[in-house]
């Protein structure tokens, strides 16, 4: 008996990059934080990467477990962050905290990048420009620069924008066969060499 399990990989990712690309709208100045903004952070950015992380875990996966798992409760816990103080039930978080908040998430993504080098150049993008993110946010926060906070806005966009790029190619080269949207190749994002499929006894 043998099973065949799919890629989570995608899934992830869509979480993570449409989840990015709207916040990063706002952090540009386009819209101001809504239920929007928070309801995708808890559902598709939050759960359905912890999800994703879950999965890849069942596959062996160790970098996709840590890095869709790590994002997803980033997501969860950013959302937390900001209701909190609305419902009463602790302090608002300032600016200079958020800033300490925002540099570990860039150092571990950092690391993370290190992680990528053995990955397709899609995966390696998505990751450095996600560290530069977290850190133009931390500088944000730390300073107070409306300028440094409008182009992590634009450049969070980009990031997320990759993303949502890595998580179709991956579907779509994945169901015709053949590599129609390119990802520079060295294995798929966040897959194992076995490319999505591990046999269980």
């Amino acid at each position: 008996m043998s099973a065949n399990y799919a890629n989570p990989g995608p899934l992830g990712l869509m979480g993570f990059g449409m989840t990015t690309v709207l916040l990063n709208i706002h952090n540009a100045g386009f819209f101001p934080i809504s239920a929007m903004i928070l309801a995708m952070g808890l559902c598709y950015g939050g759960l359905a990467q912890v999800i994703a992380g879950i999965l890849e875990f069942k596959k062996g996966n160790t970098f996709g477990l840590t890095a869709f798992t790590s994002y997803g409760f980033f997501w969860i816990s950013l959302v937390v962050l900001l209701i909190l103080p609305e419902l009463g039930l602790a302090e608002a978080t300032p600016h200079a905290y958020m800033g300490f908040y925002l540099l570990m998430w860039g150092i571990f993504t950092a690391f993370m990048f290190v992680g990528t080098l053995s990955h397709n150049k899609a995966t390696q993008f998505i990751f450095a420009s996600l560290t530069v993110l977290f850190f133009l946010l931390a500088a944000r926060d730390f300073t107070g620069s409306e300028l440094i906070g409008t182009l992590a806005g634009f450049e969070g966009i980009i990031c997320g924008a990759s993303a949502i790029y890595t998580a179709m190619a991956t579907v779509i080269n994945g169901e015709l066969g053949r590599e129609v949207l390119p990802l520079g190749n060295k294995k798929p994002a966040l897959e194992t060499a076995e490319q999505g499929q591990v046999q269980a006894a």
